[in-house]
């Protein structure tokens, strides 16, 4: 079944599957990782104050990994945020709506091109799409540099932290990118073996991107371990979520115009 119809097509295509996308993967991180979110800013307002629950840690201004010169940033000290708590929670559903919008539009225009030099067609070509950009843009950056809560992190090294995201999304892409490559290079071989070729390919790369890249861990060791765990794991969630519903959405919306398309061809060949 061939991706049918054109780039305007594609892209409303791929707007209405962001859009759902993006609300779902919304409603996910609010049910999932807003308590999670919650926990880390309870604990950094604790320390900030001076009252940190796990006892010999309350007097270090430097805990939680947030390295805070006496007098420097906490919560405590700080005016009222321009946005409540509840006002960011409900919030992500438009900024995650928005996001699910122009990843959609980016998903359908990769796909316009990628169908003219691949074999893959339809649901099958919006479903590989969809693993290899959650490969490339979230499993790449997020092994090497994973998300960290609200208590986690100095704020003074944030730029230098997001370059170094940023560089893992393009190693993500770079990985990808080879792995197409070598799984292209192998036209004629098994299948299996083509497949095998790709992975390796893209094992390689980003294992040899994740040794020139510098780590970050800036978690202290009184940060509770299972809410740090948990919390990457919501995020992940998240953004799985917003991955795996847009590559099903385009998927499913393609499988339907396909087969209200066909009757139309069918009928055009009887009439010929």
């Amino acid at each position: 079944m061939p991706l049918i119809g054109s780039l305007r097509t594609l892209l409303l295509r791929g707007l209405l599957a962001g859009l759902i996308a993006g609300l779902l993967a919304a409603t996910v991180g609010y049910f999932v990782g807003e308590p999670k979110v919650d926990a880390a800013i309870a604990i950094e307002e604790a320390d900030s104050a001076g009252e940190h629950p796990h006892g010999e840690h309350a007097e270090s201004p430097h805990a939680h990994g947030d390295a805070r010169p006496p007098g420097g940033h906490s919560h405590g000290d700080e005016e009222e945020p321009l946005v409540s708590r509840g006002g960011q929670k409900f919030g992500q559903f438009l900024a995650l709506g928005l996001a699910g919008l122009a990843l959609g539009a980016i998903y359908a225009s990769v796909a316009h091109f990628a169908r003219r030099h691949t074999t893959l067609t339809g649901p099958r070509l919006a479903l590989a799409l969809g693993v290899a950009g959650w490969a490339a843009i979230v499993a790449v950056p997020f092994f090497k540099y994973p998300a960290n809560p609200p208590a986690v992190g100095d704020p003074d090294t944030i730029n230098e932290r997001t370059l170094l995201w940023v560089a893992a999304v393009v190693l993500g892409l770079v990985a990808v990118g080879v792995a197409v490559a070598v799984f292209t290079a192998l036209r004629g071989q098994l299948p299996t073996f083509r497949l095998i070729g790709g992975v390796a390919a893209f094992v390689l790369v980003t294992t040899l991107g994740y040794i020139l890249l510098p780590g970050v861990n800036e978690v202290s060791a009184d940060f509770p371990a299972t809410l740090l765990w948990q919390f990457r794991v919501a995020s992940l969630a998240e953004t799985a979520t917003l991955w795996v519903c847009l590559a099903l959405g385009f998927a499913a919306l393609s499988e339907f115009a396909t087969r209200t398309d066909t009757p139309v061809r069918v009928a055009a060949a009887t009439a010929e």
